[in-house]
Formats: structure tokens, C-alpha cells, sequence
């Protein structure tokens, strides 16, 4: 196996450092990206050259670079960066530090303030100084109406499910919490981000199922809200996970169970429309269902300056880092940036659709069920003979039971090659399923959604008007 990663060269979004010393520069680097529209990523234990030295002491590395980031930068970065270990040849271990775009631009060293010795930009390949007249620019702009620095109405404020959630990951909120946490704005008051994570609050999610595919009749209205921002989203997946409902194809040869909406996709975006909604329109994210679609909705227009093609491309800028970082010690998120790709590999970025102030993302109900005829978890049968006389004529027409099953799938909706590959049973995508992709390719009975960029990680595929033919 090579040493070398994918990126073997440093770009305007990537940057490589051979070893955490004393002497690099860290906070640099990393304020450089914070000021950047774009965010970006270093890499610990990769040289100039892009080789993979990797690191002796991971583990010991990724404490001193979050204690670093964490006490040497202002304002506060934290929830705009993460750690990622990455293993490339066996033992050679390296870290990938991921730096989101901050909101609160400029950032600077703590040590010299807003000065060009405190203030980076990323110039090319390099990290510079900040011209002092864009530091005054950015500094006149920089967001201040965030749930961070917005008081509290209620400052009797308890956390007891908060540190319920914590002591079962085992992180147990000391003394000092609230300030670590950066529940406090900077006079010492409970902020709005305490107010959405306390035991009580005002604010509650709703979750609606219509009987139809409008909003005329309403069968079941559901309120999850008034307690920590925590319990309320762990409340809306349950019942979204029990609505998901999974119906049955039973064929000649085999059943096929498919639930209504990708369960991956579904949760990323669940997480999505509460950790980045702008609480501070005391407008919260709502869900509603219907009998052939879910529609989630939240109160987030594009940040500004950042178009959807950048949006698509994976550029993060969370809106409210004091909720991302909670939600991450968690567990509820991975790590930046790595929702987005779990949706759009399964419904495209088709599925966005973005107005002044608003986000919907809408998820069709999977074409083998529909809301208004699933049962509480599994149907028994659903077209049963049809649905096999249809596959084996696909089967016997394409030579192969794999490519039959693909056509099927796409005639759903168009998909990538992992959601395929799970929609088979399969955790990752295989030679054989590859294979068929090709031949269905070179046939053109299928084709690339985005086909002036066959490698894009946002690739699907979809079946043409000769594809469709077969099914006919």
C-alpha cells in the first residue's frame, strides 16, 4: 500500500505538517481556515511531499491539539473543528484535524488580538497575515446574534437530562460545565443555547401525519418539545423511526424488505434541521408525513456567502456551534461535514430545496410502499406475482438476477452505487455490482446523474427511457 494519501499535494483546502512540537504554529494554520470561506483540513503526520510518516503518540497528539485550539484562539472555535484518526499502511497512524468556515469571523491568537500578527488567511498553499483593513471589515460584519450571545429570558436554568445524556456516555459534567460548554455569554448569563439544552424550555418540535399527499386532512399532530433540546430530538427519531414502516415483495424466489424512507438518510436529516435551525426566530424545525413523502422542514436559509454548489460540495459552516459540539460528545453527530453525503447518497441533492429563509428536505416514500398502506411493521405481501413475473423477464432479458434487481431498484428512484449496494443487503458495493453498473452503463439502459463528473462522491444513477422500456 502506498504512503501516500488521495491528495498527495497541499491545496487552498489542505495542509500538511510532518509533527505536532512545540514550535509549529498550529493556531495559524487553523485560524487561516476559520477566516477562509471555505474551511479546510490539516493533517498531522504527513510531510511536505504528501509521504506518510504517521505519529507516535495519537492519542496523547489529538488532547494537546484540542487543548491548543481550545485555549489559544478567540472567539471560541469550539464545534468548528474535529479530530479524525486515519490509518494508511498498517501502523502508520496520522490525524486529520477538519476545520470548519466560522461565523464569527475574524479569528485571531488570543496572545495578539485583531492584529496582522494575530489574524491568518489562507493565500494559495499558505497561511498569511490578515490586512489590517480587512480585519476591521470582517470585525464590523461579525455575527452577534447567535444563541451563544443572546441572554436567556430564564436564567433558574436546570440541566439534570443533560447530564443523564452525558454520564451514559461517560462524560460526567463537572463544576464548570456551563462555561465549558459555552452556555454562558460573556458576562457570565446563561445563553439562549443553555435556554434549548435545559430541563425546561419553551421551545417544542411537532411532528404531523396527514392522510393524503396534502396537508388538508390531519389524522395526527404530535408535540416533542418544552425539555432539554436533547430529548426532544431523541423523542422525534423514535416516532419517526416507528412510522417508517417496512413492507414486504415476496417473489418466486425471495422476499424483499423495504421501509419507506432510507433509515441513514432519515436520521442525518433529522439531526440537520434541529442542529443548524436559527433558534433565534423562536422558529423550531417541524416534520410532517405524508402518504407519499416526509417533508422536514427547517428555519435556515444558506449561510452567507456560501452558494449551493459550495453547499453540495461539502463546505460546513455550522450555525450553531454551541449545539454541534453537544450533539458530537454525544454521539448524535460523527464528525463535520458528514451528514450531508449520507443524504444525497441516497436521495441526491435533488431532495434540497432552499428559499430566503427556509431549508425542506423531502424524502419520497419508497415506491414498494406507501404511508396509507403499510402496516405497523411489516406487510405480508405486496403484488407478489406481478412483481416476480416482472423480475424474472428482466432477469431473462439481462442475463443476470443482480442487473434485474438494480433496474428495479432505480425504477424507485435514482440511487448510488452504496445505497444499491445496501438496498441488496450488502454493506459496501462489490466487483459483481459493479459490474452490472457498467453493463447497464454501456448499454444505456441506465445513466450518470451528473455525468460531466462520473468520480463526484454525489454520483447517481439513474434508468433512461430504453430502461424503462423493459419494464413495460
Amino acid at each position: 500500500m502506498s504512503n501516500k494519501p488521495s491528495h498527495a499535494t497541499e491545496t487552498h483546502r489542505i495542509e500538511f505538517k510532518r509533527e505536532l512540537t512545540p514550535e509549529l504554529d498550529l493556531e495559524k494554520e487553523v485560524i487561516a481556515f476559520l477566516n477562509s470561506p471555505e474551511g479546510g483540513f490539516i493533517y498531522l503526520g504527513i510531510d511536505k511531499t504528501g509521504q506518510r510518516l504517521g505519529l507516535t503518540d495519537v492519542d496523547g497528539d489529538m488532547l494537546k491539539v484540542k487543548d491548543r485550539i481550545k485555549h489559544n484562539i478567540a472567539p471560541s472555535a469550539m464545534g468548528l473543528f474535529d479530530l479524525v484518526e486515519e490509518e494508511g499502511p498498517p501502523g502508520v497512524h496520522c490525524i486529520k484535524i477538519i476545520v470548519a468556515s466560522g461565523s464569527e469571523k475574524p479569528y485571531a491568537k488570543k496572545k495578539y488580538g485583531l492584529s496582522e500578527k494575530g489574524c491568518f488567511i489562507r493565500i494559495g498553499t499558505a497561511a498569511e497575515p490578515m490586512p489590517a483593513a480587512m480585519i476591521d471589515k470582517l470585525f464590523a460584519s461579525r455575527t452577534r446574534n447567535s444563541i451563544g450571545k443572546i441572554k436567556a429570558h430564564r436564567q433558574a436554568l436546570s440541566f439534570e437530562q443533560l447530564r443523564i445524556y452525558y454520564d451514559e456516555k461517560r462524560k460526567p459534567l463537572n463544576k464548570q460545565f456551563k462555561t465549558n460548554l459555552e452556555l454562558v455569554t460573556e458576562d457570565g448569563a446563561l445563553n439562549y443555547a443553555a435556554y434549548l439544552l435545559a430541563d425546561e424550555n419553551g421551545m417544542s418540535i411537532k411532528v404531523a401525519k396527514y392522510r393524503g399527499r396534502d396537508r388538508v386532512h390531519l389524522t395526527e399532530s404530535n408535540e416533542y418539545g418544552y425539555c432539554s433540546l436533547i430529548k426532544a430530538t431523541k423523542s422525534v427519531l423514535d416516532k419517526l423511526d416507528l412510522e417508517n414502516k417496512t413492507a414486504s415483495t415476496i417473489t418466486a424466489k425471495e422476499r424483499i424488505d423495504v421501509r419507506l424512507w432510507n433509515p441513514v438518510a432519515l436520521r442525518e436529516a433529522v439531526i440537520n434541521a434541529i442542529v443548524h435551525n436559527d433558534y433565534t426566530r423562536e422558529v423550531p424545525p417541524k416534520f410532517e408525513i405524508f402518504a407519499d413523502r416526509i417533508e422536514i422542514t427547517s428555519a435556515c436559509a444558506l449561510p452567507e456567502g456560501l452558494t449551493q454548489a459550495e453547499f453540495f460540495e461539502g463546505y460546513s459552516i455550522p450555525r450553531n456551534k454551541e449545539l454541534m459540539r453537544v450533539f458530537k460528545d454525544l454521539e448524535m453527530v460523527e464528525h463535520l461535514g458528514s451528514g450531508l453525503p449520507r443524504i444525497t447518497e441516497f436521495y441526491g441533492p435533488e431532495c434540497f430545496r432552499f428559499t430566503d429563509n427556509f431549508l425542506r428536505i423531502t424524502f419520497a416514500a419508497s415506491r414498494a410502499v406507501h404511508a396509507e398502506e403499510a402496516t405497523e411493521q411489516v406487510t405480508p405481501q405486496v403484488n407478489p406475482e406481478p412483481e416476480s413475473r416482472l423480475e424474472s423477464r428482466l432477469e431473462s432479458r439481462l442475463e443476470s438476477k443482480l442487473a434485474a434487481k438494480v433496474v428495479l431498484m432505480l425504477d424507485a428512484a435514482a440511487q448510488g452505487k452504496l445505497a444499491l449496494a445496501q438496498g441488496l443487503g450488502h454493506q459496501s458495493v462489490s466487483g459483481e455490482l459493479n459490474k452490472q453498473i457498467r453493463r447497464l452503463l454501456d448499454g444505456g439502459l441506465i445513466e450518470l446523474t451528473i455525468p460531466d463528473k462520473p468520480n463526484s462522491r454525489l454520483q447517481q444513477y439513474r434508468l433512461t427511457a430504453q430502461g424503462r422500456a423493459l419494464l413495460k
